[in-house]
Parts: structure tokens; C-alpha cells; sequence
């Protein structure tokens, strides 16, 4: 069926006058990582304590190409939140032309993919006018699933968790960390201060996707303690983002 609305200047059709605008799509992954954000949770620098799959990027499970983009960060988010042991991705027809199936109930996540079109009318008027076509950009949605949502697939697609590498040990960094005399606890799949309680949370060093990020993390944190009345009597009463917080 042929589309009548309007094109917005992203590319993306727009609903008829009279019905309720679409759901743009830029709106709606900014919403989602901003609600990760305002949770503790950076999807870049998230420490992998809940995730079963080993640390890598996600990628397709027929072409073997690695997603990328927005939709690293909307395909680890997946993993972490639902508990997924593996990295690989397919649509529901790339599952059957693998001799499997999605298994029936199973929700997809939605993914992107970003280009570039030139209309029959852009090339006709830059061809009269003898000049360069202008490109509109697009985004089309695709929905995937996770290998462990399907079954009978090829084994080597299942793949299981591996284990946690050694700690990458910087020693500035931990001098300068164990110079604070700050109560850091190690564990969990969280990053924290409690102010209440005056200790700083970690998730284990090799847990985080580059090891680097534990350091970042830890003085982050260390930037929240030195905040406790005890030291610097800092406002503690804003939320995650505003001023206060920081």
C-alpha cells in the first residue's frame, strides 16, 4: 500500500494531517539510553556483571558482520538486561534459512539501519539543472533475535560465557585509589557511592568491557565520596544529570 504522509527532514514519513504523529525513531532510542543513564547505567562504560555473554561486539549470526553504530549499544543493552549467553544475532527469516526457528512467543529487539536515497524527482531536476543530486537521508527498523531465542541452530552459535580475564593493574591508578583511604567494596554488577553508609561499590575489574573503564568508574565514584559531610559537605540531593548530582 502506497504511503501518503509527509516526509520530515530527517527522512522518516510522518503521519497524516489528523492522526497522531509516528514514533520517530530517534526520539525513541535517545529515550531508551537516557533511561539507562538516568538508572547508574552508561551503556558504553557498563560493566558486563549481569551479562552470560563473553565481551565482544554483537554480530550477525549468518553474515558474521559486527553490528554497528546505535544499535551496538540497543543489542548490549539486550544482552545485559534479559540475561543472553551469546552475541549473535538473526532475523526471523536468516533463522529459518539456517534450519531453525524462532521459538513461538519470543519478543525481537529493534535495530536500525541508516542510509541514504535519491528520489526518480531529485535525479530528473539535478540532471535539468546540471547539477549534484541531493541525498535523503533514511532510517529503516529491523527486528532481531538473539540466538538463544531460537532453536536448532548450528551448536557453534550457542555460545557459552567465558571466563573473566586477568586484571589489567595500573599502578598510579591504584596508588592513587588506596591514598584515599575510601571503603571500596568489589562486586555485584553496579557502580555506586552510598552516602548514607559511606562506601563506594565496584563491579570486578575484568567485568567491565575495557578494563581501563574500572578506573574511570572508581574515581568517578571517589568523586561522589569526597562529596560526605565528613569531607567536603557536598549536596547530595539532585538527581542523576543535574547539577547537584555532578
Amino acid at each position: 500500500m502506497r504511503r501518503t504522509g509527509k516526509r520530515g527532514a530527517r527522512g522518516e514519513v510522518l503521519a497524516k494531517s489528523g492522526e497522531p504523529p509516528r514514533a520517530s525513531l530517534y526520539t525513541e532510542i535517545t529515550d531508551r539510553i537516557i533511561a539507562d543513564l538516568e538508572r547508574g547505567c552508561v551503556p558504553w562504560v557498563k560493566p558486563w556483571g549481569r551479562a552470560k555473554a563473553s565481551l565482544g561486539l554483537p554480530k550477525n549470526a549468518v553474515t558474521g558482520r559486527s553490528y554497528s553504530g546505535i544499535n551496538i549499544l540497543i543489542l548490549w543493552g539486550a544482552v545485559i538486561e534479559r540475561g543472553y549467553a551469546g552475541q549473535y544475532w538473526l532475523t526471523f527469516w536468516q533463522a529459518l534459512w539456517l534450519g531453525g526457528n524462532v521459538r513461538k512467543g519470543e519478543h525481537g529487539t529493534t535495530i536500525v539501519h541508516a542510509d541514504r536515497f535519491i528520489p526518480k524527482d531529485e535525479k530528473e531536476r539535478a540532471r535539468e539543472e546540471e547539477a549534484e543530486p541531493r541525498a535523503v537521508p533514511f532510517l529503516k527498523r529491523f527486528t532481531i533475535f538473539n540466538v538463544a531465542q531460537c532453536d536448532g541452530l548450528p551448536e557453534h552459535l550457542y555460545g557459552q560465557p567465558e571466563p573473566l580475564p586477568e586484571r589489567a593493574i595500573i599502578p598510579q591508578a591504584e596508588a592513587l585509589i588506596r591514598a584515599s583511604g575510601a571503603d571500596i567494596r568489589i562486586g555485584g554488577d553496579r557502580a555506586f557511592y552510598m552516602p548514607v553508609r559511606d562506601f563506594i561499590q565496584l563491579p570486578p575489574q575484568p567485568a567491565f568491557l575495557d578494563q581501563i573503564n574500572y578506573y574511570r568508574t572508581a574515581l568517578h565514584e571517589l568523586g561522589h565520596w569526597t562529596g560526605h559531610p565528613t569531607r567536603l559537605a557536598r549536596d547530595f540531593s539532585g538527581s542523576f544529570g543535574t547539577k547537584a548530582y555532578a
